[in-house]
This record gives structure tokens, sequence and C-alpha cells, in this order.
């Protein structure tokens, strides 16, 4: 029997995480068994007890990987201040974003049903949207974020909303309208109390 190290094993954790991620946001969770996590990631069923204790261990996982991964490649690589708000809004309210679920946001593509998760998963969703936002809040209000935080929410709010509808039209001439409106509506907000 061939053994393989702690590396291997940490490796093989990380492709079931990253797998699940984008199944979760294409097909929801409900919609996504452990047999086609496995298969997505490459791996038998038998292999998944190795790593997680349950389906729902694995979703509080990639649901905090997922939030943890749009901070780090969004929030924090988008430019200083005023400008890297508005490129994080316009990138999020994309057509690009909405036609791409598996590798989106996963407030849009969730939102529902994390909310009827249990606590443990909903509390890892809570923490990884307040560590987001903190990035966020950081941008609207550098000296002083905190002031900002319930803003940041609300602008958080506003995107997730607006895709989630954007994804559920046929109608991609309204879709696209609507996105515009989006961005609108949300450089608004941001401008909002800020005597611009």
């Amino acid at each position: 029997m061939v053994r393989y190290g702690k590396e291997h094993k940490s490796e093989t954790r990380r492709r079931i995480i990253e797998a699940a991620g984008r199944r979760f946001k294409q097909d929801g969770i409900d919609g996504s068994g452990v047999s086609t996590l496995m298969k997505d990631a490459g791996l038998t069923n038998g292999a998944f007890y190795a790593h997680f204790a349950s389906k729902d261990d694995l979703v509080t996982t990639a649901i905090a990987d997922q939030l943890k991964t749009q901070a780090e490649n969004v929030v924090a690589r988008a430019a200083p201040g005023r400008a890297g708000l508005e490129q994080i809004v316009r990138g999020y309210l994309s057509p690009w974003h909405r036609d791409s679920l598996g590798d989106g946001c996963p407030n849009a593509a969730l939102l529902d049903e994390i909310g009827r998760c249990a606590d443990p998963t909903r509390q890892a969703y809570t923490d990884g949207v307040l560590a987001l936002v903190d990035g966020i809040a950081a941008r609207m209000a550098p000296e002083a974020p905190s002031s900002a935080h319930v803003k940041a929410l609300s602008l958080l709010g506003l995107m997730a909303g607006t895709l989630q509808l954007a994804r559920a039209l046929t109608d991609d001439q309204l879709a696209n309208a609507l996105l515009d409106q989006g961005i609108d509506n949300a450089l608004a907000l941001l401008d909002a109390g800020q005597g611009v």
C-alpha cells in the first residue's frame, strides 16, 4: 500500500475545497452531492471522509474559503481609495460575473441556501463577509473604517441582489441594463454623505 505524506493530504483537501466551492456556486449546496464533488476533485467517494466529517463540514469550509479568496483576489487587489471601490463595483456587476456562476461570488450564488444552513456554516459565512466588508470599509473611510462597516455591508447587499436578479433574467438586454443601473446605484451609495 502506498503511503502519502502530509503535503499530499493537504493538497488533496485543498482540491476538494476548491472543486466544492465552484460546484456549490454553480449548482447550489443542495444540488451538489458528495459523489459529484469528489468526481470534480478527481477523487473517489471513499476519500471524502478522510478529509471532512460530513458534507456540512465541507460546506462550511468551502464557504469560508470562497469568501477569503474573494477578499484576497478582488478587494485586496483593487486600487486604493475611491478608484478601487469603483473597480470592485464595476467588476462585480459585469456581464462576465453574471455569466460565470462557478467562478463568481459566493454571496450572489449561495445567500438563499446559506440562510438555511446550520449555525457553524452561517458563522463561517458571517466571519468571511465581515473580513470582506473590512476591506471595502477601509477604502470607504481609511481614517475610520469601522464607521463605514454598515455602509460597506449595504453595498455588498446591493451588488449581490442586483447580480442575483440579473442572473435570473432570460432577457440579456434587460439584464445588462439592470447591471448598469446597479453600478449607478452602487456608486451613488458610495458618494452619499461624501459631499460629492
